[in-house]
């Protein structure tokens, strides 16, 4: 509706139409993320209301995680076929559903439905595919960049939502809590509708940093691709080594990032005598600490070896989570952990995401990077169950934190094990990826 006339508004000003795109997405995937990371506030409340135990509510939100990932692949083809305005609007509208639903629920199957099949849905269909989508279509240059930007929205959102929602559980009850997320997909909708484009060319332009020089192309009719495309990708790339190490060790990134801290560590810190409200400010800080952490580990990936990145990010992410049961849970030891492991939170996603592009022939990397992504959820959907099992079989966080901690140091060891590809070892357009 306004996506034109906007975009020669700014052209005029000197301003790429790129990142209006760049900047919905950014509200799109933080809204999204914020659904994940909310219900992390709720264990205990819930506990209380309904006498649920924390390992029987880690079971629906192990779903939610693997959910989340495992539509990534399927959702890079809803919106090859469908474009983005329409699946972003269908996945506000899911996230909206399911968040309203659950005021109303009284059984333990309606918890498992709602906050874990139906946000799963809603929010696989906006993750980090998302986010690969656009920096590939809307950016010929600063991906890493832009890549850094929307993944900051992603793993921000699931953190700063938290004392908001630890402070009206407080004191207007669970319930009311959902109410911000609820405006924030109104929001999301409206914006999509009105300023979301799927590809420069449908506005007339080249994407940025394209060359300025050449006429934009006419949208060319292309073969939709299939429901069954991901998979015929996820059989060629299981071919390759490189394959299995970016998703093993995004696997490892899960299990020791939103599976683990996001989900538990409310509950973790309650078990050491700190408040819901002060605990959700920790993981606030950590949201904080990630956003400058992750658009700068975009802005090194556009210039540095990705390969060494990813050693020293897992490397320090593992030695954090190794100390966090020695800090006394003290708000300066917290403090300190917040700094430390937030700056790194998901700092992993530009330099995972160059070797993707570098690595395999670029139409397929959304696809190809929406399995990795996959990885990731199902390590965070195992460490949410096996955080909560560790919890109630073992009454101690200990041995999850431990686990994840090492896990982080064998993945520094692999990714550090990378030979550099030879230039004519890369597939396709990878040149033109990173």
């Amino acid at each position: 509706m306004f996506a034109l006339p906007l975009s020669r508004w700014l052209q005029a000003r000197g301003v790429h139409y790129a990142w209006v795109v760049a900047a919905v997405a950014f509200l799109t995937m933080l809204t999204a993320a914020a659904t994940i990371g909310l219900p992390g506030a709720f264990l205990k409340p819930l506990t209380q209301e309904f006498g649920w135990d924390i390992g029987q509510m880690s079971s629906a939100l192990g779903v939610r995680f693997a959910l989340f990932g495992l539509m990534g692949p399927f959702a890079a083809v809803l919106m090859a076929r469908y474009g983005l305005r329409r699946i972003i609007g269908a996945a506000m509208l899911l996230i909206a559903s399911g968040m309203a639903l659950a005021t109303q629920m009284h059984a333990l199957w309606q918890f498992q439905l709602l906050w874990g099949v139906v946000l799963g849905f809603g929010s696989g269909l906006t993750a980090l595919v998302l986010g690969a989508t656009v920096a590939n279509q809307w950016f010929e240059q600063r991906r890493g960049l832009v890549m850094g930007l929307l993944t900051a929205s992603t793993a921000t959102g699931q953190l700063v939502f938290l004392p908001l929602a630890a402070w009206l559980i407080e004191h207007h009850g669970w319930r009311a809590a959902v109410l911000p997320t609820l405006a924030m997909c109104a929001l999301v909708i409206t914006l999509a509708a009105t300023l979301v484009r799927s590809r420069p060319e449908e506005i007339g332009l080249r994407p940025y940093g394209a060359d300025a020089a050449a006429a934009a192309p006419p949208p060319q009719p292309t073969r939709k691709p299939r429901m069954s495309d991901p998979v015929t990708v996820l059989l060629e790339a299981m071919r390759s080594p490189m394959f299995w190490l970016l998703a093993g060790t995004f696997f490892v990134c899960g299990l020791s990032t939103n599976g683990l801290i996001q989900t538990h560590f409310i509950s973790l810190c309650a078990d050491y005598g700190l408040a819901p409200v002060p605990a959700a400010s920790v993981l606030a800080m950590i949201g904080a600490f990630d956003f400058v952490g992750t658009i700068a580990s975009g802005w090194l990936t556009d210039r540095y070896d990705a390969r060494r990145l990813l050693f020293w990010y897992y490397g320090l992410r593992g030695l954090s989570l190794l100390w966090l049961p020695h800090s006394d849970f003290t708000i300066y030891g917290l403090s300190l952990f917040a700094m430390f492991y937030g700056l790194d939170w998901v700092a992993t996603v530009p330099p995972t995401m160059r070797l993707a592009n570098q690595s395999f022939e670029r139409a397929r990397v959304p696809m190809i990077f929406g399995w990795v992504f996959a990885a990731h959820q199902l390590g965070g959907a195992v460490a949410a169950y096996g955080g909560g099992l560790s919890r109630t079989v073992l009454a101690s966080y200990s041995p999850a934190l431990y686990t994840a901690g090492v896990a982080c140091l064998c993945a520094a060891a692999a990714v550090i094990s990378i030979l550099p590809r030879r230039p004519d070892a890369v597939v396709g357009a990878a040149a033109q990826g990173a």
